[in-house]
């Protein structure tokens, strides 16, 4: 990504489909009807409070949702997105008319608890790695959801593989086996792009890492190689292009794959398997 603004890019259509699926329309329109015939006028002020510790992320996602049902209410936040916070924890206050407040409360803890579990989750992964290899998401995200939750690994401290398949050229083991090999597949993409891309190449045995050595490439992606040939790899590539461990990666085997001296790992799991942080709103009462 550009900037760390480019996660909003198609926000406000992804936040109008959230609420007209929990609303039955968009705001004005959009029903609850259990907070219509209760409340009419009545204000009130609230606290979010985090059920579990974590690592924020989303209070911008959080903040313009409320904004699209009622720019009227005010959220104020105590803690920043990367920031980590304790159990019990208030992490913002928002204020205003309680219908209103009601009406967006599931759809903005709906995104805040999904983008906060993978920040964590990401944060727990580098406190594993311990500063020996950085640590890349995939493209294995939600639809539409991508640019949010890769915004949410680099809130955790991980850092963004490619976007998507036109920023960056990764040639994988499908393109290989139907390109005749690495080498005839780089020089294809070198006549068509020259050196307009990054370029990744999958390599799954040591031969094939040979191969992508001699080709120049920019990345050598190490798929699902045990630890010892991703430890002959490494030496073999010495430096000349990165290096990244994939394939079959979980928490437990940091441990394992770091110390081979690989560049990267990188983890689908980051997003396509995460336990959101759970996260409750509560009328607030100052403590006597």
């Amino acid at each position: 990504m550009n900037s760390e603004e480019d996660y909003q890019k198609g926000l406000p259509e992804l936040i109008d489909r959230a609420l007209e699926e929990d609303l039955g329309g968009l705001p004005p329109r959009g029903l609850d009807v259990t907070s219509e015939a209760i409340f009419s006028d009545e204000r009130e002020r609230y606290h979010l409070v985090a059920k579990g510790a974590g690592v924020l992320c989303g209070k911008d996602v959080v903040s313009a949702v409320v904004s699209r049902v009622d720019p009227a209410v005010t959220v104020s936040w105590t803690y920043d997105d990367g920031d980590s916070f304790p159990r019990g924890e208030t992490v913002a206050f928002l204020e205003g008319a309680v219908r209103s407040i009601l009406q967006a409360e599931r759809t903005a803890l709906n995104f805040l608890s999904h983008l906060s579990g993978i920040s964590t989750r990401t944060a727990e992964f580098l406190r594993a790695l311990d500063g020996r290899a950085g640590l890349l998401d995939t493209r294995k995200t939600l639809p539409g959801y991508r640019l949010l939750q890769k915004y949410a690994v680099r809130c955790g401290g991980g850092e963004n593989h490619r976007i998507g398949l036109y920023d960056m050229v990764m040639i994988k083991d499908n393109h290989i086996d139907a390109a005749g090999g690495i080498t005839s597949a780089v020089e294809r993409v070198r006549s068509r792009w020259g050196n307009r891309y990054r370029i990744e190449v999958e390599a799954r045995r040591l031969e094939e890492v040979q191969e992508a050595l001699a080709c120049g490439v920019d990345r050598i992606m190490l798929d699902n190689m045990s630890d010892h040939e991703m430890t002959r790899a490494v030496k073999l590539v010495a430096g000349r292009a990165e290096t990244e461990a994939s394939g079959t990666m979980t928490r437990e085997r940091i441990a394992r794959v770091a110390p081979t001296g690989v560049d990267y790992i990188s983890f689908g799991m980051l997003t396509h398997t995460v336990l959101p942080v759970d996260f409750s709103l509560r009328v607030y009462r100052r403590p006597n």
